[in-house]
């Protein structure tokens, strides 16, 4: 996932596209978003744009700061109104 962002103002007040690439299929999604949006609106779009379609997905690959792919994981969980737990520590 990542963003396109610096792009002109359109009717519907939005100014950046979030792109959304299943890395299986290679199918992409390109969600319309505002620059301000927070994460749980960026959560509650991606569960009506993608969840909806592929289901919950087992990993997020993300050019983003990693805090903000672990808020946007707590986001879209709470969303879900599932349960995320964080292993803090190696198992071999």
């Amino acid at each position: 996932m990542d963003f396109v962002s610096g792009l002109p103002l359109t009717p519907s007040k939005k100014n950046s596209v979030w792109v959304i690439v299943d890395r299986f299929t290679k199918c992409a999604h390109f969600i319309p978003v505002h620059t301000t949006y927070s994460l749980d609106k960026l959560a509650d779009l991606y569960i009506c744009e993608i969840v909806r379609l592929h289901g919950v997905p087992k990993s997020i690959v993300s050019d983003r700061d990693p805090r903000f792919t672990a808020r946007f994981w707590e986001c879209l969980h709470r969303a879900l109104g599932t349960w995320l737990n964080f292993n803090t520590s190696y198992h071999s």
